[in-house]
């Protein structure tokens, strides 16, 4: 994997804030799941897409729902996007599930089960 360069870096850091921020608080699709997190973004070095890894806490049908929201809002989320942060191009961006969180509070609920079992 290529290290990044500085910055690459804050441009990723740049993105996934604004992006967050407008998932907080602009997008109004009721699709969207109120306990959404973006997780990462990877920005492409030719500024032409974004990878946005997003967590949903929520059970299966939330998730699918915030993803569509998500990939419907897009062309207003590149438009923010663009008048937030200066840059030459501003990229398309790909939303991508992290399950991450989702996975560490289940393995975190079965040590706990484990060891209350244990006692």
């Amino acid at each position: 994997m290529k290290k990044n360069s500085v910055k690459n870096t804050r441009i990723n850091a740049e993105v996934q804030r604004v992006l967050a921020e407008l998932i907080r608080g602009e997008i109004k699709d009721p699709r969207i799941a109120p306990l959404t997190s973006v997780v990462a973004v990877e920005v492409s070095p030719d500024l032409k897409t974004a990878k946005a890894w997003i967590s949903v806490l929520g059970d299966e049908k939330a998730i699918e729902d915030t993803l569509k929201g998500l990939q419907s809002a897009s062309g207003f989320i590149k438009s923010r996007i663009a008048k937030e942060i200066n840059l030459r191009v501003t990229p398309e961006i790909i939303f991508r599930m992290d399950q991450s969180i989702a996975y560490g509070v289940n393995m975190s609920h079965r040590i706990d089960e484990v060891m209350g079992n244990g006692q």
